[in-house]
């Protein structure tokens, strides 16, 4: 099996509807795949050669997307990089070619070196996409579609998010991504008659999993904007009527600060669930987003290493744990200590988890694998603990665990706390070096409303014991933020020039 096996909606229902654009049925879909890959063939490319793409959201990124994953390995790009990430990544990957569109963006096409070929992705008046060598004096070959992928080929490289060392290459194949989609449909109860909202970049495994793949797999219809954009979110529910969307936590934060202006088409438009990725969603943002939109919120747990999902919380009418993100779906959860031996229930240690879906090792790196894998368990880098019914209760990542004078602090628990004041938008806590303690707790927010730090802290104070309460609170315009969007929790003592 490979990826092409997951397009098997029906020949006239819509696959991919992109807003401003046409429609795709997955008959056309799967044609246009076929000779997308006939074309990549042509131009002399192969099964293991790594193609990146840069594209902003939409059915063409979408179709780009498969197609280079069924020729060889596809290298899906942040569009907004700079020229010299561009340059690391295509090194990095040892990429053969970059496809984009048309129009850009020029750092990605200024970045592309003398062996790599330029392909430019043109869309037909149909919808569908051609391909054209921006290369010239390329040798072309023949196309076929005889060479097909299998399961264990590597269908997409990703990097993990890199933000204390230099990003790891994270191989996923075909038969990781099918898992990782099948499990989507069995925790969802995906079908057909699905409308996905996609709002999440499909050069990041939420978008491309969470959103592209459990849909097409599901044979439903994937709604697919160029990007997200708060002020036409619910203008775009009212057209193409979603029954479900997956977000990270600050997309969900502003899609409810505009719902109160929206009410009419909340309640014509009801979600049959709202799903919540990539980053840890407080607990008060779910009590919100459920009176509001009137819809049950799940909270899941995905890693790139997991080709995205490894927990959830179910649907109704099984049981929602709020503090928790819910029980694995085909995926073994475990605690484990730093002595590599499991524990039992209830005991804190760190997240290990085993599945088809988790892939097999970072590429080239037998240091960080030697860590990460042990006994057939990967290691999340999580901490938490698991309950009597298999649910799993993060307390947060080990390195953002702050130690101050030995009493470690889960910065969610602070962030919840200070996201339940009226005045607060967003909130980040977060360690600062301390020279007898070793570290002490800060905290940044951004405000919805007036307030200031004393009575910040003193709402701190009502809430968590004294020595969780921030030593200060920052008060910023926007919390800082990395390529995919994660909050930056462990680089901000440095970003706000905290020391000693």
């Amino acid at each position: 099996m490979n990826l092409f096996d997951l397009l098997a909606g029906e020949d006239n229902h819509s696959a991919l509807i992109m807003p401003g654009g046409r429609s795709l049925t997955y008959k056309q879909l799967r044609e246009n795949v076929v000779g997308l890959v006939s074309q990549l063939n042509s131009f002399g490319l192969k099964r293991g050669e790594r193609i990146a793409i840069a594209m902003t959201n939409g059915s063409p990124m979408a179709i780009t997307f498969l197609a280079a994953a069924l020729c060889g390995t596809a290298a899906p790009l942040n569009p907004k990089y700079k020229q010299e990430e561009f340059a690391f990544y295509y090194e990095d990957t040892q990429a053969k070619a970059l496809i984009v569109l048309s129009e850009g963006p020029e750092a990605a096409i200024a970045a592309v070196t003398p062996d790599m070929m330029l392909i430019n992705a043109k869309v037909n008046t149909d919808g569908t996409l051609s391909f054209e060598l921006g290369t010239k004096d390329w040798e072309l070959g023949t196309g076929d579609w005889e060479n097909l992928v299998e399961d264990d080929d590597i269908a997409m490289i990703l990097h993990t998010s890199g933000t204390t060392s230099r990003p790891k290459r994270v191989p996923i194949r075909h038969r990781n991504l099918i898992a990782s989609a099948g499990n989507l449909i069995s925790a969802y109860s995906l079908t057909g008659a699905d409308i996905t909202f996609c709002l999440m970049p499909l050069f990041h495994i939420h978008g491309l999993v969470g959103c592209l793949l459990a849909t097409l797999a599901s044979g439903g219809t994937l709604v697919c904007p160029n990007g997200f954009n708060a002020l036409e979110f619910w203008k775009l529910v009212d057209t193409y009527k979603p029954t479900w969307y997956s977000a990270a936590p600050t997309m969900h934060q502003t899609i409810l600060a505009r719902a109160s202006r929206n009410t009419e088409i909340v309640k014509a438009n009801r979600f049959r669930f709202i799903r919540s990725s990539s980053a840890s969603l407080p607990p008060i943002i779910i009590e919100q987003l459920e009176a509001t939109l009137h819809a049950p919120v799940v909270e899941s747990y995905s890693m790139t290493e997991a080709s995205h999902l490894m927990t959830t919380n179910p649907l109704p009418p099984k049981v929602r744990k709020p503090g928790t993100v819910g029980y694995g779906f085909g995926v073994e959860v475990g605690i484990m200590d730093a002595e590599d031996k499991l524990l039992s229930q209830g005991n804190l240690g760190e997240v290990v988890v085993k599945a088809p879906n988790i892939i097999d090792g970072y590429e080239n790196n037998p240091e960080a694998n030697a860590t990460a894998f042990v006994n057939g368990w990967f290691r999340t880098g999580d901490q938490g603990t698991v309950d009597e019914d298999g649910y799993l209760r993060l307390t947060g990542r080990i390195k953002e665990l702050i130690n101050r004078g030995g009493e470690k602090i889960s910065p969610l628990e602070v962030d919840d706390v200070l996201l339940r004041h009226p005045a607060v938008a967003e909130a980040l806590a977060f360690a600062v070096p301390h020279k007898s303690l070793g570290e002490d707790i800060h905290a940044a927010v951004v405000l919805k409303a007036e307030t200031d730090e004393k009575e910040l802290l003193a709402h701190c104070s009502t809430m968590l014991a004294d020595f969780k309460v921030p030593k200060q609170i920052h008060i910023l315009d926007q919390l800082p933020r990395g390529a995919t969007g994660k909050l930056q929790r462990l680089a901000m003592a440095k970003l706000l020039n905290i020391g000693e």
